[in-house]
């Protein structure tokens, strides 16, 4: 049967205020870029020609609104993005350190993505795709949890393929007890699983990346899981097979927002490509070295969903 998406993500849509300079007064200046996490993997999907589509919740505030027409702009469909009449979009306000690292500040007490809820999850749109993405942050409130949950047991009895950043981000969390509960919840879901060097370390409290992935491998039997090692690349497990690949430095990162997302979108999209069934030690090599080269092009932009790099710029840098 021909599915009308690649890719349906759920969860949130917000605006990343990152910082861009100094006023004449001193002053620091934020600038106000399209972000959250699913939609960043959306957007770099587009750029690789995938049809994607968007489930979640903004405020019917300028920023919603923002949102909205970027979304459009860059051909993700917004059916089913909601627009919330009492609560605003969720901001978050990324300061960045001299070494390109950053931390967040949100304002989401509560953010219209926490609003989203069951009811508004719809199993006839969902079946229109072939691949469904999500994240945590949609699990970290009540309602919003709901419909994620329902939205994978959706995916699941669908047949879809189903991928899973967990984008850990410990102030949004009551505890990190709750942050774990339900990492561990989506790890039972999914069949792709991305995951950073500091993530694999919190849920499967190993030091070792390689334990702690054999942990998850173990414990859910994941058959893809992408591992992400900053700017020292990254590492792909499946079916017993460990391959590595250094990342690509760059002398000007500005930013370092939306570098796991790119990262993940590559990825989704080569298993879109090749399958998820008999990948060769040369294909995952060749899914790395293309996912760290995106990945690596993104952080000399600022911002993440109108920073995605092209296809022929990343084919340029593997050179």
């Amino acid at each position: 049967m021909e599915k009308k998406f690649d890719v349906i993500a759920l969860g949130e849509l917000l605006i990343d205020f990152t910082m861009n300079g100094q006023s004449e007064q001193g002053n620091n200046l934020f600038e106000a870029c399209p972000g959250g996490a699913p939609c960043n993997v959306l957007a770099m999907l587009n750029k690789l020609g995938r049809k994607t589509a968007f489930v979640g919740k903004v405020g019917q505030d300028q920023f919603g609104r923002l949102l909205k027409g970027t979304l459009d702009q860059l051909s993700i469909d917004t059916s089913h993005l909601y627009m919330d009449e009492e609560v605003n979009t969720t901001l978050a306000f990324v300061h960045t350190f001299p070494d390109g690292d950053r931390e967040f500040s949100f304002y989401r007490k509560p953010g219209a993505d926490m609003m989203l809820r069951e009811d508004e999850i719809d199993e006839s749109f969902l079946k229109e795709t072939k691949v469904f993405h999500f994240g945590t942050l949609s699990m970290t409130a009540e309602g919003v949890r709901n419909a994620t949950k329902k939205a994978l047991r959706l995916a699941k009895e669908n047949g879809l393929l189903i991928s899973f950043d967990p984008n850990l981000r410990p102030p949004l969390w009551d505890s990190l007890d709750l942050a774990k509960e339900q990492m561990e919840y989506g790890m039972q879901f999914c069949d792709i699983l991305k995951i950073s060097d500091n993530e694999i370390q919190f849920v499967s409290g190993k030091e070792d990346y390689d334990e702690g992935i054999q942990y998850l491998i173990d414990k859910y039997h994941i058959p893809l899981i992408v591992l992400t090692l900053g700017k020292d690349g990254s590492r792909a497990y499946y079916q017993g097979m460990r391959v590595e690949k250094p990342g690509f430095l760059q002398k000007n990162t500005v930013d370092t927002t939306g570098a796991g997302d790119c990262f993940c979108g590559s990825t989704i999209h080569y298993i879109l490509e090749h399958g998820l069934e008999h990948l060769t030690k040369e294909q995952l090599e060749e899914m790395l070295v293309f996912a760290n080269a995106g990945a690596s092009l993104i952080t000399t932009k600022k911002g993440a969903i109108r920073s995605m790099p092209e296809k022929e710029e990343i084919l340029q840098l593997i050179g």
